[in-house]
């Protein structure tokens, strides 16, 4: 699972990442806790995962100017 902090864009952010998958990763929105999103990984490799998210959002046009991070949760 990886955790996104992300205080604005947070619809663009799941738009763009439930059901993507890339570099082998496959990524699906499990729930939002207040500035936080958590999503399901199908990989071990859970800061790998989230470095794969985070620079798939800020590839995005609206994505490069956010300010957020992206963690692995073990």
């Amino acid at each position: 699972m990886i955790e996104l902090n992300a205080p604005v864009s947070q619809d663009k952010m799941i738009e763009l990442l439930d059901g993507l998958e890339k570099d082998g990763v496959t990524f699906t929105f499990k729930e939002k806790k207040g500035i936080k999103l958590y999503f399901d990984v199908n990989s071990e490799d859970v800061d790998g995962a989230a470095r794969i998210a985070k620079n798939t959002i800020k590839e995005q046009p609206w994505g490069s100017v956010l300010y957020f991070q992206a963690s692995g949760v073990k």
